[in-house]
């Protein structure tokens, strides 16, 4: 639908017997917001004047003295929602200043909008193709609380391992994967076959291309769904979608997802390995006869995520929980290096085909908790201020890493070990972010006094259960 007018969408809409039209956007942390008006309110004026709301309700954004703010929708992201009971037509809004009519600063989705702009003024590339990973647990139930008393979490899973000896209706039949042995075998082992395939199916109903879907590495329920490759801001549109369609048929089947990076103890975390490539008039850049086959561009790329990769890791990796997946020593990539075959490197150079087509690099440290329009904006800006600037990515580390020595590895730099030294990184390295005024620096100070104050503080603040069972009776 994307050559759709107003006047289109409205008839389409008519003619699929349209109940409601749900309008969603984004907030400045990374959850989708919506409200529904209506079919008999849906009129052409809207796709222009937008409708009103609070603002001030808004995670980080506007103050309670400028709370006015306008939804204005996209009228090329028309789609049938297929997660609601009656028909209902969604539609993506980009969020606009009621007085001013401009874009709103602090409004992801123009973020990642001014951002497509910027690659285009550059004359590099017309198009930043990408392609995100994102993997996920599937859990049947998840419990939780905190106080000034108390703390606790509880996860369950017909999948967990840790239910072999569980009396269960029926009897314990068993087939639980292992720890780090999801990935993957076929049923019974392997329960949540039937559940995924519903999901790609919903995907493919809001025209998201499905490629593979299997069960990952730990046990309990994760999984990951891969879909087809798109540009940038397409790409940030379906990530949103992915999540919600992923949680709502979950939910449907009495199951319940969290996208959160390591929600077990003992075993794999869930990270969104994403793949990039640029291209121009139709010709992709990242091909040639360097490294692994990849262009001198494309080096230079890399070499921009890399010495960025601190500062990206404040939006890629963006909560404190990201980080007890990034811990170094294991399979998390936390080494800013590139290699064409070693995944514990940051940047890993895909090497399943010879077509230049084919030819792109994957940064595998982000996870899917980020904000895909904030963090797909700040990769492609460090990539391009590589390529602007020809930085040069070093030597590959294709070595295993496990059976290099500390001394080796000391050069190396790495990924932060926590949330709060990211955000520093990124108050130390953000120039690159605001040319083209992509990010502002109103943007990046307010993303990091919320990480701050709303996250960073209160779990440094607060015992955990860990430490009762370290230090109760010290």
């Amino acid at each position: 639908m994307a050559e759709m007018t107003p006047k289109d969408v409205i008839a389409y809409a008519k003619d699929k017997r349209v109940q409601m039209i749900d309008f969603k956007f984004m907030d400045f942390i990374g959850i989708w917001q919506h409200f529904s008006i209506p079919m008999s309110e849906l009129e052409e004026a809207i796709f222009e004047e937008g409708l009103g709301f609070d603002g001030s309700s808004i995670r980080g954004w506007a103050s309670i003295h400028a709370s006015d703010m306008l939804v204005v929708p996209d009228v090329t992201t028309a789609v049938m929602d297929p997660c609601i009971t009656d028909p209902t037509l969604s539609l993506i809004c980009n969020i606009v200043d009621p007085i001013t009519k401009e874009a709103y600063s602090r409004d992801p989705r123009n973020i990642c909008q001014k951002a497509e702009r910027y690659l285009k003024s550059t004359g590099i590339a017309d198009t930043a193709f990408y392609g995100p990973e994102p993997e996920f647990f599937i859990f049947d139930e998840v419990r939780y609380d905190t106080g000034a008393n108390h703390s606790f979490y509880k996860l369950d899973s017909d999948e967990g391992q840790w239910n072999t000896g569980r009396e269960e209706p029926g009897g314990n039949l068993g087939y639980k994967p292992r720890y780090k042995g999801g990935y993957f075998p076929v049923g019974p082992t392997d329960k949540q076959q039937d559940i995924r395939t519903e999901m790609c199916r919903l995907l493919e109903a809001v025209g998201i291309r499905v490629e593979r879907q299997h069960h990952e590495v730990a046990t309990a329920g994760q999984a990951e769904i891969d879909v087809r490759f798109n540009s940038m801001l397409k790409m940030a549109d379906q990530l949103m979608w992915f999540k919600y369609i992923i949680r709502n048929v979950a939910y449907r089947n009495g199951k319940t997802v969290t996208f959160m990076p390591k929600p077990l103890y003992g075993d794999n975390g869930s990270g969104m390995h994403t793949h990039m490539s640029l291209w121009k008039d139709g010709r992709p850049l990242f091909a040639g006869d360097g490294y692994a086959g990849m262009s001198e561009m494309a080096m230079w790329y890399i070499g921009g995520i890399l010495k960025h990769g601190p500062a990206l890791a404040a939006l890629c990796n963006p909560t404190t929980n990201s980080y007890k997946r990034l811990v170094p020593g294991f399979e998390a990539p936390v080494n800013l290096a590139y290699s064409a075959r070693n995944r514990s490197a940051a940047v890993r150079i895909p090497m399943y085909s010879p077509s230049p087509k084919a030819k792109r690099m994957e940064f595998r440290s982000p996870d899917p908790s980020c904000n895909g329009y904030l963090a797909f904006a700040a990769m492609l800006m460090a990539g391009l201020d590589g390529i602007e600037n020809r930085i040069d990515p070093g030597q590959p580390l294709d070595k295993d890493i496990y059976g290099m020595s500390p001394e080796e590895l000391k050069d190396i730099p790495k990924m932060p070990e926590s949330l709060e030294g990211a955000l520093e990184a990124l108050k130390n390295d953000h120039e690159f972010l605001l040319k083209g005024d992509v990010f502002t620096e109103d943007v990046i100070r307010t993303w990091i006094d919320t990480k701050m104050e709303k996250e960073v503080n209160p779990v440094r603040m607060r015992p955990s259960p860990m430490e009762f069972a370290l230090y109760f009776d010290i």
